[in-house]
């Protein structure tokens, strides 16, 4: 008997070519997502007939089996058994009985997208890259995603250990580590999405690192994506996408031990609610104790997220969802540069006090979302959410250390912080056919407010210090209260945005729209209105598929920035930042889309950026310009049964601002001009392996392994010193077993396996030591 276990996708489009009815009835297994029993001796003689176009599971059987004889009868769930049709009249228990007692092989599983059990390293689709579900070999856009296996290999509880996996992105320490930051060709981005919902930092502090525990995968838009995702950073976009409820029940408990006291649980709870399907839920849960490599430094946190969704009918959901989190940590202030490089002190070295170093607080998230399909061919989505922070944060910063090792530091002290984001986005999808043209359209409209309330002592002098010989306070400082400071801020963005998708012969596809972005900022301590901005951002381009595994595009897309946080000489705040890119580049698919590849060249322009203003130079003007270009590369998927890679590189030989003016305000002083880009290295990838042993004997075995590299980088925009190029190594080893209906699988990460020293950097003062050799373990119960 041959079986495929999986769950069910109600409709797929399938390409099977005529051939022999098993070999058919493996692929319309795998794809349509069942489990199918059958007797190969008694099928092999027979051929199964083409079979091309969208069709649920009964359809595909009875034409597979059309003129064979046979028949497919249901015995349950997402399950049919292939019998003699003369068999049919025999009661469901002796048919189950007959087909139980055929010997068993297993074949590769494919398993729908969002189950649990979906081994594959890469996806077909995407929303990411144009809001609409659109084929990745039909994107003319470089966009990657990091699926839940890759999340699962690599043990990845931070949102920047997926991100290695994708060309063009570099992980950048923010805010003392409290907050997720990367540099995206070349540009510094935190534009971090949920579900395609903006999720900005907390100003000042908060934890908004992505919690991984409902993470299904990590999608990533290279380039500026401001035409759907509003006023974002031009590098590109994260957006992680959250575990849904599914209709079949699925549990799991993991445990997780590492070094530095690292302790992780972890629960994951979905199926219905009622017999119907028509409710189902999903819970995921984690808690967090772990101490560090670094000194005076630990984190607890505890984190839920239930979800609901309410199936009203077959073409009508609503969802709603909540997110808490309790966090409790230190933030890391990492260590100075002395002369050209990192200082040279142990890794473990802590710069800040540990008697005024906490983030403590928590941090909620409401979310509604419902969609309808009108018909066929038009459809309409609406999200609305609201995230809350409330907590203190105390810290300090410092500039770099003198030669004899003496550095200055100031306290920077927040013990009252709120911060609050609400968001509504609403979008209408239609597919049009026009002539010989086929049209996905969309229209959409999104609106983003924020306010931030800050409380605080800052910039008062913590004592005197010395790196190459530390020492602490005794007792907790006790700022003069004259320093106190108050910030109130708060910020509305409207969108509305046009896009049109065309499908034209021959396997061309068009890409056209726009959108137009009004953002109103005020400062609500002095009652004023600090900025208002509006504008037009086009997006277009061209992709040729000449043959299935083969797509050639090009496209230009423009971008409108976040919001300047610096002010002009007036008082006033500079305009957002603007950039523009041209985008060129084939994608590859084989094997039926089980490997895919990207090769894309980018040119991107970012203007706007603030400069010193020479009449003050404690002010600034927006005339700063850098620019970027280089090539990237990404590779992922099966290359044989059992072993799945994911490999990036990529080349970015000029990385530079183009223009500057320096803060003397003197005649020919260009400033940072023709630097390069700070923390942009030229040559920087990744490669990761695992396979799965396929003979009898080492069955449920898994091992891995994987390197990252990244090339000597600038340190800061004066290019006064650089960070160290470094390649570090990666294991894992894992076994997994069925106990009944239980599936139990333990796992070993090793990372960093050689112990290298390396360093990662914010672009300013602060440098953050990477971690040494790290054990990870994990003891994972499913059913």
């Amino acid at each position: 008997m041959i079986v495929t276990t999986t769950v069910f996708s109600a409709s797929t489009t399938l390409n099977i070519s005529a051939g022999s009815l098993p070999a058919a009835l493996d692929k319309a297994a795998k794809y349509l997502n069942l489990e199918i029993a059958y007797d190969p001796e008694l099928l092999s003689k027979y051929q199964a007939p083409v079979l091309k176009g969208s069709y649920e599971a009964s359809e595909v059987l009875s034409q597979l089996l059309g003129g064979s004889g046979f028949i497919a009868v249901k015995t349950g769930p997402n399950r049919y058994n292939i019998i003699l049709a003369s068999e049919a009249g025999k009661s469901l228990e002796n048919i189950e009985n007959k087909v139980t007692r055929l010997p068993v092989v297993v074949v590769t599983e494919r398993l729908s997208t969002d189950s649990p059990y979906n081994t594959r390293y890469i996806r077909s689709n995407t929303l990411t890259a144009t809001r609409t579900d659109t084929p990745i070999m039909e994107t003319l856009f470089s966009v990657q995603t990091v699926p839940q296996q890759i999340l699962r290999d690599q043990q990845a509880i931070r949102l920047d250990t997926a991100a290695q996996n994708v060309s063009g992105v570099i992980q950048v320490p923010t805010n003392g580590g409290l907050s997720d930051g990367f540099l995206i060709r070349g540009f510094a981005s935190q534009s971090i999405y949920r579900n395609g919902v903006f999720m900005p930092d907390a100003l000042g502090g908060g934890t908004t690192r992505r919690e991984m525990a409902n993470i299904e995968q990590v999608e990533i838009l290279k380039g500026p994506g401001s035409i759907l995702f509003g006023r974002a950073d031009p590098g590109g976009i994260i957006n992680t996408v959250t575990k849904q409820p599914l209709a079949t029940p699925y549990y799991s408990l993991q445990q997780q031990i590492g070094t530095f006291d690292f302790y992780r649980t972890a629960v994951d709870a979905t199926g219905p609610v009622t017999k119907d399907d028509t409710l189902l839920y999903r819970m995921n849960l984690s808690y967090e104790n772990a101490g560090s490599f670094r000194d005076f430094i630990d984190r607890e946190s505890i984190f839920f997220a239930p979800t609901l969704r309410w199936n009203i009918s077959p073409r009508t959901q609503i969802t709603a969802e909540l997110e808490y989190q309790n966090f409790n940590e230190k933030p890391d202030s990492g260590i100075p540069s002395l002369g050209s490089r990192p200082a040279p002190v142990p890794r473990n070295l802590a710069l800040h006090e540990p008697l005024n170093n906490k983030n403590k607080g928590d941090r909620q998230f409401y979310g509604i979302n419902w969609s309808h399909e009108f018909n066929d061919n038009w459809s309409i989505n609406h999200r609305l959410s609201a995230e809350l922070f409330d907590f203190a944060v105390k810290g300090l910063f410092y500039n770099s250390a003198a030669p004899d090792g003496s550095i200055d530091r100031f306290f920077n002290n927040a013990p009252s912080t709120v911060s609050n984001r609400y968001q509504s986005s609403i979008n209408l999808i239609g597919n049009v056919t026009t002539g010989m043209l086929q049209h996905t359209l969309l229209f959409g409209y999104d609106y983003f407010f924020f306010e931030d309330r800050i409380n605080g002592n800052c910039c008062a002098a913590a004592p005197a210090f010395n790196i190459l010989n530390p020492s602490y306070m005794m007792a907790a400082p006790v700022l003069d209260p004259t320093d106190n400071f108050r910030v109130g801020y708060k910020q509305s963005w409207h969108g509305a945005y046009f896009q049109d998708q065309i499908k034209l012969p021959y396997n061309f596809h068009i890409l056209a729209g726009f959108r137009y972005d009004n953002a109103v900022s005020r400062d609500t301590v002095l009652g004023l209105t600090t900025s208002a901005d509006d504008r037009f951002s086009p997006r277009g381009g061209l992709l040729w598929q000449p043959m299935p595994w083969l797509s050639l595009y090009g496209s230009y897309t423009e971008n409108f920035g976040a919001s300047n946080t610096l002010f002009n000489i007036d008082g006033q705040k500079l305009s957002p930042q603007t950039a523009q890119q041209w985008e060129t580049g084939l994608k590859t698919e084989f094997w039926e889309g089980r490997l895919r590849s990207t090769l894309s060249y980018f040119n991107l322009t970012k203007q706007g950026i603030g400069v010193p203003d020479p009449a003050n130079p404690t002010r600034s003007r927006a005339i700063g310009e850098a620019e970027t270009r280089g090539i990237e590369f990404d590779i992922a998927g099966e290359i044989m049964k059992g072993l799945n890679v994911i490999a990036t590189y990529t080349y970015m030989p000029f990385a530079k601002v183009t223009r500057d003016v320096g803060f003397s305000g003197l005649p020919g002083d260009t400033g940072n001009q023709g630097n390069r880009l700070f923390l942009a290295a030229k040559h920087f990838g990744s490669f990761w392996a695992t396979y799965d042993f396929q003979s009898s004997e080492l069955r449920g075995f898994r091992i891995g392994a994987g390197v990252l590299g990244i090339g000597e980088r600038e340190g800061n925009p004066a290019n006064t010193y650089q960070l160290p190029k470094y390649v570090i190594g990666n294991l894992m080893a894992s076994y997994r077993l069925k106990v009944g209906a239980t599936r139990v699988s333990a796992q070993l990460n090793v990372n960093n396996v050689t112990g290298e020293k390396y360093f990662n950097g914010n672009g300013v003062s602060f440098i953050t030591p990477g971690a040494p050799r790290t054990v990870l373990g994990s003891l994972r119960i499913e059913y």
